[in-house]
């Protein structure tokens, strides 16, 4: 959408909406820059000066002003001077402009700037005018970013353990998109190695259970009863052509036969979260497409892999401890504690080795890296960040650590399933409690914070459940003009000049959700929305509330139209920029609860 530049003072509503501006904090940054370049111009700054540390954010304290503004304590130094005198020079300046009407000098040099409330009408009309595009923005210029997440092994069903590594890299996903990036959503298939030959064992038996004999797991293999239709399936299309056949002639094809159909479930599972990854790239495929032997040729050219033994395991030796000579990969050069074997003593893969032929094949089609871990995975962190370093250097690269999720039901711990293994499943848990509150659940704390899932919080009608309060915030919104419609309230256009500054502090919140995106897309921090909707819905409540007590401040006023209009209006603005961040997390707003 294209914005008109400049601040509308006393504009119609409709006027505003004919000429929507840029966000106000953009805006803000740029009067500042164009200000600071006529301090340039007449001498008293000097040019040349590095502005990127300079930032315009709203104060920690509200009852500081709008905006705050740290150009003096970033420029002073470079500039000669000290940041009071220099906040002097700049705060007339300031004041000069049309939207604002204070400016205040603070501590050692702070700008704190209050602007008219023409202004926030302004803003509201911007957030109403761009609807689903307020707030998206563009610092990802089309940049490649693969976003690596789930990635289970495809040995059982989705199950709680899972699930918000996969909420987190989706929501992620979704959000780096609405920032202006290119995505591609990932998911590593482990196909191959000793794991996967025990899942083909296991359906094996299971196999020969649908042919009709009776057959006992034995320990070292997977018990669930997941794999029952697995092996019916394998049975309706080979018969009992390998029931009493030697491992040697079914164990590769069983292997790949049950991977595929547990990567059905898998899929299945993934779409009750509303998670579909455009790439499931193989492990067994980067093997046979020769990936690991080219990663390995270019790092051996660079003098990154050699043969040699590691070093001893730190304190005291295990007494069966001894040198072995393996393929190492030189991790020490780029960071990491020690070398690290990428072939054994008997010749095989690491699984670190594929594992780092793997991240360079993602490599070259992205500008970008991100991998989403169980936090089991810490101690794996630094050797594939160096093997990214020494294959794909010009490559950023972030792994995101997720801690698991405690169950509980009522604040007792859940008891794990018999029929699936020892777990909870994925598809039990959106099947009880429903998709957007297992996403949104999944944000409401660190990615690398312990969480507490309990199935009666989850669901329970209270401030004290985020989930249900921005729902009900966005419900209580979209019943307004449903509402008024039954009243017989004929509403005019809406004069934003009506709205006092109670109600304008709503639309402060609002503006901030821009900053929000950015500021959540360049941390890679997805829980950063859900926080943010979460205050931006208890500023709305409140607002709500006061009419309980006032008559004359709820949203709805039977003789007052106009006055009505204006706050319905206040009212849509919020619950569009609530829509817009549910919309990034993956997460419907609902209209009725």
């Amino acid at each position: 959408m294209t914005r008109a530049r400049g601040w509308v003072r006393g504009a119609p509503f409709r006027q505003l909406l004919e000429h929507p501006l840029p966000t106000l904090h953009a805006r803000f940054a740029a009067d500042l820059d164009a200000l600071l370049d006529g301090l340039v111009r007449d001498g008293a700054l000097p040019g040349g000066l590095e502005r990127r540390g300079v930032t315009v954010e709203p104060p920690r304290d509200a009852a500081h002003g709008d905006l705050a503004t740290n150009a003096a304590m970033v420029l002073a130094k470079p500039a000669g001077t000290n940041p009071r005198a220099l906040a002097a020079l700049i705060a007339p300046k300031l004041a000069a402009l049309d939207h604002v009407i204070g400016v205040e000098v603070a501590g050692p040099g702070f700008l704190n700037v209050r602007l008219t409330e023409e202004t926030w009408a302004a803003e509201l009309a911007t957030i109403l005018a761009e609807g689903g595009d307020y707030g998206r923005a563009d610092i990802g210029r089309g940049r490649r970013v693969n976003v690596e997440y789930v990635s289970a092994n495809p040995t059982g069903p989705m199950h709680m353990g899972h699930c918000r590594g996969a909420v987190v890299g989706d929501a992620l996903a979704g959000l780096l998109e609405y920032a202006g990036y290119a995505v591609t959503r990932e998911y590593y298939v482990n196909d191959a190695g000793a794991q996967v030959q025990t899942l083909a064992r296991s359906a094996w038996l299971r196999y020969r259970e649908a042919l009709g004999e009776t057959i006992a797991i034995p320990e070292g293999l997977y018990p669930g009863d997941y794999l029952v239709p697995v092996g019916a399936a394998l049975a309706a299309e080979f018969g009992d052509r390998f029931k009493d056949a030697p491992e040697s002639e079914w164990l590769d094809l069983f292997r790949k036969r049950t991977v595929a159909l547990m990567m059905e479930r898998i899929r299945a599972d993934l779409a009750l979260l509303g998670i579909a990854h455009e790439v499931f790239a193989s492990e067994a495929a980067v093997q046979e497409a020769g990936r690991v032997e080219a990663a390995f040729a270019r790092l051996r050219a660079d003098g990154l892999i050699y043969e040699g033994t590691l070093e001893p395991p730190k304190g005291e030796l295990p007494d069966d401890w001894e040198p072995t000579e393996m393929t190492l990969f030189r991790a020490t050069a780029f960071g990491d504690d020690q070398d690290r074997p990428v072939r054994k003593s008997d010749g095989g893969l690491t699984y670190f080795g594929t594992d780092l032929a793997y991240h360079a094949q993602k490599a070259e089609g992205a500008d970008l890296l991100i991998d989403i871990w169980g936090a089991d995975h810490a101690g794996t962190v630094k050797r594939i960040q160096a093997a990214v370093k020494a294959l794909a250097p010009d490559k950023p690269f972030d792994v995101k650590l997720v801690q698991m999720v405690r169950l509980l039901r009522g604040g007792e711990p859940v008891k794990m399933s018999k029929r699936s293994g020892s777990f909870v499943t994925l598809a039990d848990v959106v099947e009880e409690v429903g998709r957007d509150v297992v996403r949104f659940t999944m944000l409401t704390r660190r990615a690398d914070a312990q969480m507490d899932f309990d199935f009666a919080k989850v669901v329970e009608a209270s401030k004290d459940n985020p989930v249900f309060y921005v729902q009900y915030a966005h419900a209580r919104i979209a019943s307004l003009h449903r509402r008024a419609d039954e009243a017989g309230i004929a509403l005019p256009e809406a004069d934003l000049a009506l709205l006092d500054m109670d109600e304008l502090a709503l639309v402060k919140l609002a503006a901030q959700f821009p900053r929000i995106i950015e500021a959540a897309a360049n941390a890679h921090e997805p829980h950063r929305i859900a926080f943010y909707l979460y205050d931006l819905a208890a500023a709305f409540h409140a607002l709500w509330n006061q009419g309980n007590d006032d008559p004359a401040r709820r949203f709805l006023i039977a003789d007052d139209a106009p006055k009505t209009a204006a706050r319905l209006a206040l009212a849509d603005g919020i619950g569009q920029v609530l829509r817009n961040g549910l919309g990034v997390m993956g997460v419907a707003a609902a209209t009725e609860m």
